[in-house]
């Protein structure tokens, strides 16, 4: 039986608040106690409650002076590299997803274009095409159709070396057709 999804909010019964508390603690300490074995990596962990008189210090208080030095003696330029605030966080999360989503418009469009082009070869009306820059599209996609057989039939004619597609692949002269 799989276990199921957990709502990641505060809980507000304080008991069952302060029993998950120790539990996830013991938890997050395993995770650790395991990283640092199986990696060879130092860390430690200052965990406080406000229902706890001083926080948990793992490994021991004297590790974690040790680990703490280790890392403040680091350049400033090396130790800020990989920590972010949740601002920044979010502000690199949702760049990389407005990147993500502009890269799936334009191979959107890209298959638009195709689309459209196919149903002009099957004798489409081209009176349907109402939008303006639909047609330039479409203009710019047969350009690049006929640049790239011109570029076949002078390869084929000797004319010229073997060009490279818009792929990145290498267009070879078929014999005999």
């Amino acid at each position: 039986m799989g276990r199921r999804r957990v709502q990641h909010e505060l809980i507000s019964k304080e008991s069952v608040r302060k029993v998950t508390f120790k539990k996830r603690r013991a938890g997050l300490k395993k995770k650790l106690s395991e990283l640092t074995t199986l990696c060879g990596v130092t860390a430690c962990a200052i965990i406080c409650a406000s229902f706890d008189h001083q926080p948990e210090i793992w490994p021991s208080p004297a590790e974690a002076v040790r680990v703490l030095d280790k890392f403040n003696n680091f350049p400033i330029k090396r130790r800020g590299k990989y920590m972010m605030n949740q601002n920044t966080f979010l502000s690199k999360k949702i760049s990389n997803l407005f990147e993500r989503m502009r890269k799936e418009r334009k191979k959107n469009r890209g298959l638009e274009m195709d689309l459209m082009f196919t149903q002009c070869l099957a004798g489409k009306d081209m009176n349907n095409f109402d939008c303006l820059e639909d047609l330039k599209d479409l203009d710019h996609l047969l350009k690049e159709k006929i640049k790239v057989i011109a570029d076949k039939i002078e390869c084929e004619m000797g004319l010229k070396s073997i060009p490279a597609n818009t792929d990145g692949h290498n267009i070879r002269p078929t014999k005999g057709g």
